[in-house]
């Protein structure tokens, strides 16, 4: 089982990586009128992601700032069949606990969770596993 684990976190991992890239790719075209807080990303060459890495995730509310709190995941599988797991964090580290799927739709899930009790302040990664397609957000604490 523990290689599995591994696998499943080092190929989420890897597709975070793939995300990232390409969000820094894209950043290069992200614009902002000037006194708005509002901006909107262009790609010149409207690429999509890579394929295994078209899910999409967001945690709410994002920033917490309490141990404990419940925030809730929700986004869409981007092709993949649906939501097979959520990871909060790193399997020796975890971010988020009492991980449950509510809905594992590919064109919609939603899943909650806890914050750890021994979270701090910081940034860590929520990736989602749906089924093919993989996804990464960024949750932000405040505690």
């Amino acid at each position: 089982m523990r290689s599995k684990t591994t696998r499943t976190v080092t190929g989420l991992a890897v597709a975070a990586g793939l995300v990232t890239a390409v969000s820094i790719g894209i950043a290069g075209g992200a614009s902002a009128d000037s006194g708005t807080t509002e901006g909107t990303m262009t790609n010149a060459n409207h690429q999509e992601p890579p394929e295994g890495a078209r899910a999409t995730v967001q945690v709410s509310p994002n920033p917490t700032s309490q141990r404990g709190q419940e925030v809730t995941i929700t986004g869409t599988c981007g092709g993949g069949t649906g939501l097979k797991s959520v990871l909060g964090g790193f399997p020796e580290h975890p971010a988020l606990e009492n991980i449950r799927i509510i809905d594992a739709g590919p064109d919609h899930f939603v899943a909650k969770a806890t914050v750890s009790q021994h979270i701090g302040n910081g940034v860590g990664p929520v990736f989602v596993d749906c089924g093919g397609e993989a996804g990464v957000t960024l949750l932000v604490t405040h505690v």
